[in-house]
């Protein structure tokens, strides 16, 4: 989905859901509605809804509670409300559990006296066991008749649809056996025990499914309350809430930065850990940024704030990981074809079960236990939980190590690279380029430098800010008709003088000997000249990251195939290439053409990757099948991009690889399981080798292995 002016996103949190042909259901039923393109996860419990001018809220909760279930608008509350209210359920269900046991016990209890010839004597009087099991029946499981009836009020069929109607028949069919005095065995413990299990299950589900979104719930209690803001010249303690841009705030040490801002006076150490994953504490100086949760080492600082509220980076990582989270990974689709259609199928197979044994054996209740049997033991919960537990777990994991996913299906596409390109500047080097070397022609270093800077004062180039920090602190003259060319270089007058600043080709000085010397040596050359006359040369580098090599290496360990797009002349491309172990690079590449490299190198085959950091790189990055943008780059790379790394390290590209192929991995065992599990189970139960008792137990328990295989994902660290 794409964002657009005349659209846009909200996001419900969702109630009543129990298995995937709910969250299937209900997808289908919001897609069917005008305007509406709906995603739902039944982990999260979430319903993100594209809306257009033709629908609003008002319809999407009407709609969803015609489907039999409630929503209610994600908001700043919601979470708060929502965890209170979910603590409140899970008390009374354990309440509900408990009782259920006490009034199942002697039934199922009884089973083990009746063994041997005299079991017929030691078996419960039967009017005592409809009063056992009647409480446990209507008002225990009183929630699965009420979700069956909205489930088929809304045209669907879910799980409570299978434990009602497999209960039902087994209570059924007892009463009517105790009333009329029938000389038949009864199932009284049969009912009991499966909503007493499924009950279990339930609740240890609800508790292993909180701990999913442990990730996101971690980051929200960074978040300080508090910060110490100047006003009128005296320090006061505000809610961060009151906070404005421009406001100045102090953080003492030990203390969290409120709001993200720059540092405007005093220098520290911060630790970052909690954005990028990396434990060494960052310097900070004037001028550098400080964001919002960090912790300040052993120096006051004062800040100026520059985002708060929803603006920070905090709360732009909580909103990505909450939005990845809730999105639904391809190879779900699979798994909500099957649970759109399950139901249905097994309520046919148990129906032919039950008429196959009775018409083969002639003994009723039997053909009834092995019919109830088949649907307890087929319930579809395990399959709707397979991937969006895993992709919970998973992204929150990534936003730990400072890997940012933007959806589930970039988080899948990331294991299957086979080619990735790179951004030079920012991205395989540091991105803080400094001058290294003047030569200059009939003028001193310090008037080229000032003629040089004064030129690039209106530029933002990373090249332009080294050529005005080799100046130095001293006032600038002012560029008149200054014009910046991309991939060229800049022209203007200082002076009086017409100059010109850009790379050699656009000069033709790009055969000149002393260019090509300084390019040899992995610099980048550009050329100062005034008309056709060449003032002075200025070599920039750009150190390589100390971690770009080990990254590329564990790349090509990988099996993939690493391409460096830069903008560079060939010969200083090729000595950055070399120093970076990259054996094939694209050089002298316009930002405007990087989109079309990404293209040409998608032609060979293969899914194709791209990392940058500039704006000149959104256009490319949102052409790769895959995209990563380098954290402290810019707003348009990390909005193009389908993961952030907010580390700024090359080695987060392959953590983030290795954390698509751990989530994964999980996805497909516990594909495998529910899978395995339901194509095991509705057989041997309509053969009649499954009890109800033990189908139900089975049942209860598959989904909460599948969410305890998603929670072993908690395991995966950066760098292994």
């Amino acid at each position: 989905m794409t964002e657009s002016d005349a659209s846009r996103v909200v996001e419900f949190a969702i109630g009543g859901m129990t298995c995937a042909a709910c969250s299937a259901r209900l997808e289908k039923v919001l897609n069917r509605q005008t305007g509406m393109q709906a995603n739902v996860n039944l982990a999260a419990e979430r319903a993100r809804v594209r809306l257009s001018a033709a629908a609003d809220e008002a319809a999407v909760l009407a709609a969803v509670a015609k489907a039999g279930f409630s929503a209610a608008v994600v908001d700043k509350q919601t979470r708060e409300r929502e965890k209170a209210e979910k603590l409140q359920v899970y008390r009374r269900e354990l309440r509900r559990f408990w009782i259920a046991v006490a009034l199942s016990l002697p039934l199922v209890g009884q089973m083990i006296f009746m063994v041997g010839d005299h079991g017929a004597m030691n078996e419960l009087p039967r009017w005592l066991q409809l009063a056992l099991a009647t409480p446990v029946q209507f008002w225990i499981g009183w929630r699965f008749y009420d979700g069956a009836f909205k489930s088929l009020r809304g045209g669907g069929a879910n799980m409570d649809v299978l434990v009602a109607l497999g209960t039902s028949m087994a209570w059924g069919f007892s009463t009517v056996v105790t009333v009329f005095g029938l000389n038949q065995h009864v199932y009284f413990e049969a009912g009991a025990a499966v909503i007493t299990l499924v009950l279990l299950g339930k609740l240890l589900e609800a508790r292993a499914k909180a701990r999913t979104s442990e990730a996101i719930e971690s980051l929200i209690r960074l978040q300080p309350k508090t910060a110490r803001v100047e006003r009128d010249g005296q320090w006061v303690d505000l809610p961060v809430d009151s906070l404005m841009p421009g406001d100045v705030f102090l953080v003492r040490p030990g203390e969290s930065v409120p709001v993200d801002g720059e540092l405007i006076d005093g220098e520290s150490s911060v630790n970052e850990s909690m954005l990028t994953g990396e434990s060494m504490p960052v310097g900070k100086h004037v001028r550098d940024k400080v964001f919002a949760a960090t912790t300040n080492g052993h120096g006051a600082m004062r800040c100026r704030a520059t985002g708060v509220g929803e603006h920070t980076l905090l709360a732009g990582i909580i909103r990505m990981v909450g939005e990845a989270q809730g999105s639904k990974a391809p190879v779900q689709r699979l798994a909500d074809q099957i649970s759109a259609i399950f139901v249905p199928t097994v309520c046919v197979i148990a129906l032919l079960t039950f008429a196959g044994w009775w018409w083969t054996t002639g003994l009723f209740a039997e053909a009834l236990v092995n019919a109830v049997a088949v649907l307890v033991i087929a319930c579809p919960c395990a399959l709707g939980l397979a991937t969006p537990t895993a992709i919970m777990v998973g992204t929150g994991q990534g936003a730990r190590a400072g890997i940012l996913v933007k959806n589930a299906e970039a988080l899948e596409r990331a294991e299957k690279i086979t080619v990735l390109a790179l951004d030079k500047t920012g991205t395989l080097t540091c991105g803080t380029p400094q001058i290294t070397d003047v030569v200059s022609y009939g003028m001193s270093r310090q008037e080229a430098l000032s003629l040089a800077a004064a030129l690039e004062s209106n530029s933002e180039h990373p090249l332009a800010r080294a050529v005005i920090a080799a100046h130095g602190a001293g006032a600038l003259e002012k560029a008149d008709n200054f014009k910046a060319l991309p991939g060229h270089g800049v022209h203007g007058k200082v002076g009086g003088r017409s100059l010109r600043l850009g790379s050699p080709a656009w000069l033709g000085l790009d055969a000149d000997p002393a260019v090509v010397d300084l390019q040899r040596t992995g610099k980048t050359v550009v050329v100062l000249a005034e008309g056709e006359v060449v003032l002075a040369l200025l070599a920039i580098a750009d150190a390589l990251r100390p971690t770009s090599r080990a990254a590329v290496e564990r790349l090509r360990e990988r099996g993939i195939r690493v391409v460096m797009l830069t903008g560079d002349n060939a010969a200083t491309a090729a000595a950055i290439a070399a120093e970076a172990g990259i054996a094939e690079f694209r050089a002298g590449i316009l930002p405007g053409d990087k989109a079309a490299a990404i293209a040409e190198l998608k032609t060979t085959g293969g899914l194709v990757a791209m990392v940058g950091d500039g704006i000149n790189d959104a256009p490319a990055l949102a052409a790769a099948d895959v995209s990563f943008a380098i954290g402290a780059g810019s707003d348009a790379a990390v909005e193009a991009a389908d993961l952030t790394l907010i580390r700024g390290d090359l080695l987060g590209v392959v953590d983030a690889i290795d954390l698509s192929a751990a989530t994964l991995g999980k996805i497909r065992q516990n594909l495998f399981f529910a899978f395995i599990y339901n194509v095991m189970g509705i057989p041997l139960a309509a053969l009649g080798l499954l009890n109800p008792v033990v189908a139900g137990a089975a049942m209860a328990m598959s989904s909460v292995s599948v969410v305890s295989n998603s929670l072993l994902l908690k395991r995966w660290r950066p760098g292994r």
